[in-house]
């Protein structure tokens, strides 16, 4: 089994350092890890460090750093839109969507999202996100943590703009004819997938998507719930830019 991941605000300086707060609490109090143990400490920005315990305490553990090392940022980004969804099919996605290598994620109040995020709600609920993504980073060993961006209640008109600035944009769609398996792909910059909500995407919505510059794709024949399409587009494009 590969060694853990932790996050820290920045890494170590020096051969020695103590892991305390939330992570190292969980490192000692809920992995329980033991002296002479490997995990991986990052700075969520590309650094990692990796190191063995030394030492455990009470909710801090005591490690000798071997090595440091910064992964380069992806290059195409993949950035996903994803129409807000009810329940816990959004926090799905986006736990998904980050273990399987999502760059970014921009909530969007499309005109079929049954949950509203407006106000102090609003912020809370993408909290949430950004918290899932932070989590499912971790358990999936990211050194880069996707980052959940834009307002709580993005609008289509700053999805549109969002997609004018895109290396290349598709919108998930299971009336287009062109697939995303062989859509032609940017060799840098954004590529932003549009993911609709439980309803789905309007034609009004889709016609100002493809007016800003995104092609309609499709996956299938199969109608995909939104909290999985955008995972499994990810996959493909993962696939197709040999990233996996």
């Amino acid at each position: 089994m590969s060694a853990p991941l932790f996050l820290v605000d920045s890494l170590p300086t020096g051969s020695s350092y103590t892991l305390d707060g939330p992570e190292g609490h969980h490192a000692a109090t809920v992995q329980r890890l033991r002296v002479g143990e490997a995990m991986i400490l990052a700075d969520g920005r590309g650094g990692t460090a990796r190191a063995e315990v030394t030492a455990v305490g009470r909710g801090s553990v005591e490690v000798m750093v071997s090595a440091v090392g910064q992964e380069p940022a992806a290059d195409p980004r993949l950035v996903v839109v994803q129409g807000i969804a009810k329940g816990d099919r959004g926090e799905l996605a986006v736990q998904a969507m980050t273990e399987v290598g999502v760059d970014e994620i921009l909530p969007w109040a499309a005109s079929r999202s049954v949950a509203q995020w407006r106000g102090d709600r609003g912020f809370k609920a993408r909290d949430k996100w950004t918290a899932t993504a932070r989590e499912a980073a971790k358990q999936a060993r990211r050194s880069w943590l996707p980052v959940v961006t834009g307002d709580p209640d993005c609008s289509t008109k700053r999805v549109a703009s969002r997609i004018a600035g895109a290396a290349a944009a598709f919108v998930l769609h299971e009336e287009a004819t062109e697939r995303l398996s062989t859509a032609a792909l940017p060799e840098q910059g954004d590529i932003v997938l549009v993911v609709g909500p439980e309803g789905g995407i309007s034609d009004a919505e889709l016609e100002t998507f493809r007016d800003a510059g995104a092609t309609p794709v499709r996956l299938g024949t199969a109608v995909l719930r939104t909290s999985t399409a955008g995972v499994a587009a990810l996959a493909v494009l993962n696939s197709r830019l040999t990233r996996w």
